[in-house]
């Protein structure tokens, strides 16, 4: 019972923090830039990520084979 509570107030806790407030217009240039995206590279993550897993067969990750060892 004292979980449940305790994951409760955690869970109500994030949500109040995740502050979301509007952007003003001139703002918004400023956040379009590529170094404020949360992936600025999206091409070259989804590389690495492919790599990764294509060397790892302890992720179980179905489509991609692999040796396990990670070595590149």
């Amino acid at each position: 019972m004292k979980l449940a509570r305790n994951v409760f107030l955690g869970s109500l806790l994030a949500l109040s923090a995740a502050a979301c407030s509007p952007v003003q217009p001139w703002q918004r240039g400023v956040l379009a830039k590529p170094h404020m995206a949360l992936e600025p590279y999206p091409l070259q993550n989804a590389f690495r990520d492919h790599d990764y897993r294509s060397r790892e067969a302890a992720l179980g990750s179905g489509s991609h084979g692999g040796g396990g060892c990670g070595c590149y």
